[in-house]
This record gives C-alpha cells, sequence and structure tokens, in this order.
C-alpha cells in the first residue's frame, strides 16, 4: 500500500479477487488516541466491479493512530496475502451467505 499509494488487488487461494484495505477502531480502554487496526478484504464479483463479500483479520497492531497505519501499510504484499488466504482457510465456505442460502431453499 505503501508503494503505490492505492489498496493491494490479488487473487485469493478460492479464486476470487479481493482487495485490501487498513481499518481502523478506536481502543477506548486504552487511552485517548489509541487504535487497533486490521486488514479488510473486499471480495469482488466477476464481471462488473460489484463487491459480493468481505473477510476480515483479527486485529494486528494497536498503538497510535499514525503508527498503525505506517505499520500495516509497509506489510510486504505476500504477508497481506498470506493473511487473506489463511483467513480463506478457516471459513467453512467461501461463497456469500445468501448463495448458501439458496442452495439450502433448492434441496
Amino acid at each position: 500500500m505503501a508503494v503505490h499509494a492505492r489498496p493491494a488487488a490479488f487473487e485469493g487461494s478460492d479464486g476470487a479477487s479481493y482487495s485490501a484495505e487498513i481499518v481502523i477502531d478506536p481502543v477506548p480502554e486504552s487511552g485517548e488516541g489509541m487504535v487497533a487496526g486490521y486488514l479488510l478484504f473486499v471480495r469482488w464479483g466477476a464481471g462488473d466491479p460489484v463487491a459480493s463479500g468481505h473477510v476480515e483479520t483479527e486485529y494486528l497492531a494497536t498503538g497510535r493512530e499514525a503508527d498503525v497505519l505506517r505499520e500495516l501499510g509497509a506489510l510486504p504484499l505476500q504477508h497481506v496475502r498470506s493473511l487473506l488466504d489463511a483467513r480463506l482457510g478457516r471459513q467453512s465456505s467461501s461463497r456469500p451467505w445468501w448463495e448458501a442460502m439458496r442452495d439450502e431453499e433448492q434441496a
């Protein structure tokens, strides 16, 4: 992210296209100005660029906002992709919930 000044984009281990974004949340019990940051992976549908789901990591860094953004923004792309693939491996299905529900209704 730091190299190209835009969200990274790549193919996940499930064959879907993803972009990665840094997200921060305030950490109220840790004092003023403290945040926790994680990566949000948006899954893109085939054809028109329409989001079809997302995957999130656990919190990866905690501290002052600028420090967290710098730390997560400096992660190598290969490490970011390995975080996505690890999350995909833990999911029972990489399909959106509404597709799985449709299959159950047709059964």
